[in-house]
């Protein structure tokens, strides 16, 4: 990559490749939507390609890209708080598959970061704090640079650090530490689930487990999170769940936002739910379901594997 201006298109093409998914991960942590993610990927990028088209100097193409990306997320965040604060019952992430060749996995120091659980959990940051707190403790830059971005003085941006690192330390979520474990036991739920399984359910659910489910006011979804493992068998395994099961001819697991999850959708091959699990101490402790249709238009079409 060039460090000085970067005048010809082949230049920006190859700048534009090497760091989309640093800022789309970045971006995508900060405003949980990939779909808005994406936009604003796209903002930064062409503000890049107007100010080096104009033959503005840019030392630096990731330092720019970062600070515009950041900036508009931080815009962005704060316009949606009053759009968060009127959603339809629960609230969450925009659902991302994640594995190999996922850009949103690339660049992070922290695994976890995209987890679903952590992901909510910054939701209780200010903006500022989020960016902060992000840029540092997950994407590794320094505090002369966050300093920069933020606007803020170095000194400033180290304290900002220090209180929302003490916020999420004391609410961070917990997962099991071995991999295969984790997909093991989210295979075993989600089969128990399609099959209302109740004893499975009741094997598997930690006894203060915490069911929650993002419809938006668009697809069925209850509008509070479920406490405690007997009313989350009942939701996950009673009349409610069978009645919603009708519609969904297919079931595929995968890894969402970095943890086991599934995929259900319908005849037309179209996701109607995606569902994670936070699994530790061999239990579920928590499944957050998302079937609000605006947030999983951008996931595409599942067909069948076994049709």
């Amino acid at each position: 990559m060039m460090a000085m201006g970067v005048p010809r298109e082949a230049d920006v093409s190859q700048v534009y490749e090497e760091l989309r998914p640093l800022m789309s991960s970045i971006a995508y942590r900060m405003v949980g939507s990939a779909s808005e993610a994406e936009d604003i990927v796209q903002e930064a990028f062409l503000r890049f390609h107007r100010e080096s088209g104009n033959g503005t100097e840019i030392r630096s193409a990731k330092a720019y890209l970062s600070a515009v990306t950041t900036r508009l997320a931080i815009d962005h965040l704060r316009s949606a708080r009053v759009r968060r604060e009127r959603y339809v019952g629960t609230w969450l992430p925009e659902p991302v598959l994640t594995g190999p060749g996922s850009d949103v996995t690339e660049h992070a120091e922290t695994a976890d970061s995209l987890s679903m659980a952590f992901l909510v959990l910054l939701e209780s940051l200010s903006p500022i704090e989020r960016a902060v707190f992000l840029l540092r403790d997950v994407f590794d830059y320094g505090y002369d640079e966050i300093a920069g971005i933020v606007g803020k003085s170095e000194d400033n941006t180290r304290q900002i650090a220090v209180r929302a690192r003490r916020q999420i330390e004391a609410r961070k979520p917990r997962f099991e530490t071995s991999r295969a474990r984790r997909e093991e036991l989210a295979r075993r739920f989600f089969e128990a689930v399609i099959n209302g399984d109740t004893s499975g359910l009741i094997e598997l659910l930690a006894a203060d487990v915490v069911v929650y489910a993002d419809g938006g006011g668009k697809a069925p979804a209850f509008p509070h999170p479920v406490h405690g493992r007997d009313r989350a068998m009942r939701l996950l395994a009673g009349p409610t769940a069978r009645g919603y099961r009708l519609g969904v001819v297919g079931m595929r697991t995968v890894a969402i936002n970095g943890q086991p999850g599934a995929i259900f959708f319908d005849r037309d091959d179209r996701p109607v739910a995606v569902v994670t699990v936070d699994i530790a101490d061999d239990q579920v402790q928590s499944v957050r379901a998302i079937a609000n249709p605006d947030k999983l238009r951008h996931l595409g079409t599942f067909p069948d594997p076994s049709s």
